[in-house]
């Protein structure tokens, strides 16, 4: 399956389609706060097991950093 990963294509062969969750661990995304949009519409937390990215989906996995 090809998509695009944060601007960059990805070839995640032998993958039809993959939750975010999913993917999240197939990338290796370890980090606690994460905001994912898929084709530029953002996707709740809550709702990454069961939202699938398809072949060809714009995919942005942002890292949520706070501070003051």
């Amino acid at each position: 399956m090809k998509i695009t990963l944060n601007n960059r294509p990805e070839d995640l062969e032998g993958h039809n389609e993959l939750t975010i969750k999913e993917l999240l661990k197939v990338k290796n995304f370890t980090f606690k706060f994460l905001a994912v949009r898929i084709n530029g519409k953002p996707v709740r937390t809550a709702d990454y097991g069961n939202v699938v990215i398809r072949e060809g989906d714009q995919v942005v996995v942002m890292h949520l950093i706070s501070g003051g």
